[in-house]
């Protein structure tokens, strides 16, 4: 790792060269500066991911707050114990048919990004603009504002019992939560065993409740089951919102090792495992809590645990706590990603395809999507947050699926490690439809914000993308305030 002085003697020679900003090293007048320049030479991220790294990392982005926070959504909108778990074995089901669809485009289009690298290769640039528009605006920062805000809600509600909890100490807790993002793949992979081990002691537990005779939650399955397509709809996208991260490990591929094997078998191993335990996660809960105790709680497993974990129940907030931040590293990890993958090709601002100098990093990116995740503190409602993230989430991950039909009728001789029958991608795309229709029918205002802020993007892209020749003044200043943000943050242009 080079020294601060180092570093600086290279950022020293930031200038711009063809509208470009660039990062060359100073005159090399001494051998520190020679070895400044010999470090720069290939700066680029590496394939450092295997694959218990890949697992944990779609284990990990998945098992956030959702399973903490969308059981008492599913319950609300399906009525019954029956139907709610039916819904969350389908919303598995459909993730998993959406991670294989990805194994295919992954293995196929072996670059980091994952729905917008598809989407752009199928569909052009405008399209993958929106994409990343909206999961820059809305999908990844309300992931994480939720995730963290469930962090905050678990973690003190220990201290304050049945009141509510203070906002004031939530917004502190979320700010700190996602200021402190500096962990790597092995602080992953601690995270997403110590919330896996939770979550097999709730289901121990739930069938321990169970073998004791304690069934009388779950002797008439069906009664009050809510059967219309809308209510069914919001049931699945507060399921679905608990699968979302399934396609997270596509945005790394460039930096797995082996991404050929890795990257499906990754996913044949994470989502049917992930699928199982929220299930029986599920049936403990009911098992434990009833119908009504699930629905009157804002903190579901602490809940589950001071029912009858006893003195031990204390450990919960501690395992939910790891599971979110673990799933909030997660998504930072992958998204950061996605966004230097875009500004790379073109499509950001260049700052934001940079990598930090000494921890070879995309730190610029981290900075901003970070910063917009503490904007999304303006609201405290999550399950609004979950529907404006699903809907539109579902709209963008609907294109990604159908880039992969539009390529085998437009490159049939795509290399394709692996092709899957026609009728996987097919059910998943019908499925995407379903989620995308269904809910303008319930909550078209939340819908249509969605879809507002994504066709949003349009002009942002014109103004922004395709406008080449803007003026001199703003050019002059933009490139100033690159080369000072590149100062700041010690980041560099990858060497390709």
């Amino acid at each position: 790792m080079p020294s601060s002085k180092t570093a600086s003697s290279i950022l020293n020679g930031i200038n711009d060269t063809g509208g470009r900003t660039t990062a060359t090293a100073a005159t090399p007048t001494t051998n520190a500066t020679a070895s400044a320049e010999s470090n720069t030479e290939g700066l680029r991220l590496k394939q450092r991911i295997g694959l218990f790294n890949g697992c944990a990392i779609i284990i990990g982005v998945i098992v956030g707050s959702g399973i903490f926070v969308s059981p008492k959504g599913v319950i609300m909108e399906s009525g019954s114990v029956g139907m709610s778990l039916l819904v969350w074995f389908s919303c598995g089901i459909f993730s998993l048919m959406g991670a294989l669809c990805y194994a295919e485009l992954g293995t196929s289009i072996p670059k980091s990004g994952g729905d917008y690298a598809y989407i752009k290769e199928a569909f052009g640039e405008i399209p993958a603009f929106l994409f990343l528009w909206v999961s820059l605006v809305i999908i990844n920062p309300s992931s994480n504002a939720i995730t963290a805000l469930t962090f905050a809600n678990y973690v003190l509600q220990p201290v304050f019992g049945q009141c509510d909890i203070p906002d004031a100490a939530v917004r502190l807790l979320l700010f700190i939560n996602c200021y402190n993002v500096s962990w790597a793949t092995k602080t992953q992979n601690v995270f997403t065993v110590t919330k896996v081990i939770a979550l097999l002691i709730i289901i121990i537990t739930g069938f321990v409740w169970l073998g004791l005779g304690n069934t009388e939650h779950l002797k008439h399955p069906w009664d009050g089951t809510i059967l219309n397509f809308g209510s069914t709809s919001l049931a699945f996208y507060q399921g679905i919102y608990s699968f979302a991260g399934w396609n997270y490990l596509n945005f790394v591929t460039e930096e797995l090792k082996n991404p050929y094997q890795n990257l499906p078998r990754a996913i044949y191993i994470s989502l049917p495992a992930v699928t199982l335990i929220y299930v029986f996660c599920n049936l403990a809960y009911f098992a434990v809590l009833g119908i009504d105790g699930v629905i009157d709680s804002n903190a579901v497993a602490v809940s589950f645990a001071d029912a009858y974990m006893g003195k031990f129940s204390i450990l919960m907030p501690i395992f939910v706590a790891c599971s979110t931040v673990g799933s909030l590293n997660g998504v930072l990890f992958a998204a950061s990603r996605m966004f230097f993958v875009g500004a790379r090709d073109g499509q950001l601002p260049e700052l934001l395809g940079m990598i930090n100098y000494k921890l070879v990093t995309p730190l610029p990116s981290l900075i901003v999507l970070g910063v917009i995740s503490l904007i999304m503190l303006s609201t405290t409602d999550l399950f609004l947050l979950i529907n404006y993230t699903a809907f539109t989430e579902a709209l963008m991950v609907a294109f990604a699926g159908a880039s992969l039909l539009y390529l085998r009728w437009k490159q049939p001789d795509l290399p394709r490690p692996i092709k899957l029958n026609l009728l996987i991608p097919i059910f998943f795309m019908i499925m995407c439809l379903f989620l995308i229709i269904f809910p303008f029918f319930v909550s078209p205002f939340e819908v249509i914000i969605g879809l507002v802020i994504t066709l949003s993007g349009i002009p942002v892209y014109f103004i922004g993308v395709y406008w080449k020749s803007k003026p001199k003044w703003f050019t002059d200043n933009w490139i100033k305030f690159t080369h000072f943000c590149q100062k700041l943050s010690i980041s560099v242009p990858e060497e390709t």
